[in-house]
């Protein structure tokens, strides 16, 4: 066996149990890059919101019918994990590949991910955010905890919104959603994502841009009878957060008489914010809004061109003499974005 080459996949996490939702909420508002507020005011607050908020996300929790009440986000995560090791074993024979998965509020923690990639000792290591869209609230917290505990050198994807093999695996899903439902016309389709406080990306943060120029990508894959609306979901606490709201943007295409599909663009593996969420509690204020056909699109999954999408992206980084590089090779995003992890690198 030649070269061995880890493969870090960094995703939120989720709790496994009904027991573990308080402390996995407590994890979440305990990061300054959630709770931007002093240490001692985050620690009372994440204290204080997450037993406010847990009774009614354990409710939610226990609507995917998971085992022990918890989220499906884990074993999405070792299947995504699997497949791209099967694919890189396959496109690389001589060298050996092992996927890890480094949570960021949940088990497996980053921290034991780290000691364990740093006890296989390999001869490479790629750092891969399942986070498509980078965002300091994600991919840089996660990224941020690696390097607090990781000694191995590594290479960095920051993120690859427009891979095209990404932006296709979402157009499949849409089409493949579309069709099942049998082809309907009138269709409105809500590219959701995942929201941020608006003073995040006035710090300049580039997530919302990114999606947004990924929505416009996605959009000229459908067809041309498609009304196409970006929206943000999963709003928490009073901020003012970026919109337009999915809710209302829900609402609207229900009292417009649309077909409403809904696409979740910034998650790539199903979770609460996809099962609950988007199936559940959209699809009922939809209907109190009068819409006859409400459907929802499948996150990506394990679908060939996500899995080559990622496995294109680790192999560009072998190859690249670089330690960070995003799907377009350097900086993505232009240069008002002060948060991106190109720093002051100049624009491609």
């Amino acid at each position: 066996m030649g070269r061995k080459i880890a493969v870090v996949l960094f995703n939120l996490g989720g709790p496994d149990t009904q027991n573990n939702v308080q402390p996995f909420l407590q994890n979440l508002f305990a990061d300054p890059a959630i709770l931007r507020v002093p240490a001692p005011i985050r620690f009372v607050l994440s204290r204080l919101i997450s037993r406010l908020r847990a009774p009614s996300v354990k409710d939610n929790y226990a609507l995917m019918n998971q085992p022990g009440g918890g989220s499906p986000l884990l074993p999405e995560t070792m299947a995504q994990a699997k497949a791209l090791e099967t694919t890189l074993a396959a496109r690389r024979p001589g060298e050996e590949f092992k996927a890890f998965i480094a949570m960021r509020y949940w088990h497996p923690f980053t921290k034991d991910t780290a000691k364990e990639v740093d006890a296989w000792a390999p001869d490479e290591c790629i750092l891969l955010p399942l986070y498509p869209q980078y965002s300091s609230t994600t991919s840089g917290s996660s990224l941020e905890e690696w390097h607090r505990y990781a000694s191995t050198p590594s290479k960095t994807i920051c993120c690859y919104p427009f891979n095209t093999d990404f932006v296709t695996a979402h157009a499949e899903r849409i089409i493949e959603a579309w069709k099942s439902a049998g082809e309907p016309g009138n269709v409105r389709l809500l590219m959701s994502a995942h929201g941020l406080p608006e003073s995040v990306v006035k710090d300049g943060d580039p997530y919302q841009w990114q999606v947004e120029e990924m929505a416009a990508k996605l959009a000229a894959l459908l067809p041309d009878s498609f009304e196409t609306q970006v929206c943000y979901q999963s709003r928490v606490g009073p901020l003012k957060w970026i919109g337009p709201a999915t809710e209302d943007e829900v609402v609207a295409a229900a009292k417009a008489g649309k077909t409403i599909f809904i696409a979740p663009v910034a998650f790539v593996s199903e979770h609460i914010e996809t099962l609950v969420e988007l199936d559940d509690e959209y699809r009922e204020i939809a209907e109190e809004a009068g819409a006859e056909h409400y459907y929802t699109v499948p996150a990506l999954g394990t679908i060939d061109p996500f899995v080559k999408a990622l496995a294109d992206e680790v192999e560009a980084s072998l190859s690249s003499n670089s330690a960070l590089r995003s799907c377009q090779g350097g900086r993505l995003c232009p240069k008002s974005f002060s948060d991106c992890p190109f720093g002051d690198h100049a624009s491609p």
